[in-house]
């Protein structure tokens, strides 16, 4: 059997995996190997699932939810510890907005259906505020510069990540409005199909085992990590050890704790309107896996 992982540049553990050797060492005593399926859009990492493209990927907190929405039969897998310092959402530093509630009427430039818009909707309605009705939500245009548009006071807000975030802050320019770690858990999350997931337990804990050796590989070579980053990703490798530093390189297997987290998520989601109906997280948690994941991540680091 050969095993189709997604990959891509959102995904610091799935980027990194793809550049090292574990995913093959981890699979070959199951007798298995592995390839790696790029794409640019993690958004559409539940399509690539149900239409059979990749067995198991991983993105931030939304997408699974919106996959889950559209009723793709998806179990979760792994998570990250949480990561507080991953992204913000950055106003001009001398600008009119001190709070959340100054975001009214306002445009923000996010990664619409990533984790960016769990925190969008989230502080927002912390503060009781709505995401469908109260801020206008944009993409960023192909070609665009959010940090120009902040600056000029064509937007009102920015959502940026990674070594983005890390560039725009170094200025001195702009404001953490907030950090991820105010409003959400901000994991990074991987999920399967259900009948890879229920069939190959064993091989679905190798996956994950593989992602905890990539994640240490990162921890313990920072500089090199951040080096290949902006040579394939651009930015400055100072700006991409800043964010690689910043996150935890930690995995868990997927819980009842965290499935709470990511139902609080989808009711919030559907209240605004971004899904179109409620869903059960509970549905995508398989309890059955937490055990050889568990065993799987303690003997690989």
């Amino acid at each position: 059997m050969t095993v189709t992982i997604g990959v891509h540049s959102s995904n610091p553990s799935l980027y990194h995996l793809a550049r090292l050797d574990f995913l093959a060492e981890e699979l070959a005593p199951l007798g298995e190997s592995g390839v790696f399926h790029h794409y640019t859009d993690g958004t559409r990492t539940g399509a690539l699932l149900a239409d059979g493209t990749i067995d198991l990927g991983g993105t931030g907190s939304t997408p699974p939810v919106t996959a889950q929405a559209a009723g793709h039969d998806l179990v979760y897998t792994a998570v990250s510890a949480p990561r507080p310092d991953h992204g913000a959402l950055l106003v001009l530093a001398d600008g009119p907005v001190t709070g959340i509630t100054g975001l009214k009427g306002g445009t923000v430039v996010l990664g619409i259906g990533s984790w960016q818009t769990h925190l969008l909707a989230k502080a927002l309605h912390v503060e009781g505020l709505s995401y469908a009705e109260d801020v206008r939500p944009v993409r960023p245009a192909p070609g665009s510069d959010p940090a120009a548009q902040l600056r000029a006071g064509e937007i009102a807000g920015w959502i940026a990540q990674g070594a983005e975030l890390a560039a725009a802050l170094r200025t001195g320019e702009f404001r953490v409005l907030v950090r991820t770690g105010d409003v959400i858990t901000d994991r990074s999350v991987f999920f399967a199909r259900r009948d890879f997931a229920e069939g190959r337990p064993d091989v679905v804990a190798a996956i994950t085992a593989a992602l905890a050796r990539a994640d240490a590989w990162v921890a313990a070579n920072p500089a090199e990590a951040a080096a290949i980053a902006a040579a394939d990703l651009g930015g400055s490798t100072e700006d991409w050890l800043t964010a690689l530093t910043a996150l935890p390189w930690r995995l868990e297997p997927a819980t009842a704790a965290f499935v709470a987290e990511q139902q609080e998520a989808a009711d919030i989601f559907h209240a605004v309107g971004f899904i179109d109906r409620t869903i059960t997280v509970a549905d995508a948690h398989l309890p059955a896996l937490e055990a050889p994941v568990a065993a799987a991540l303690a003997k690989a680091v």
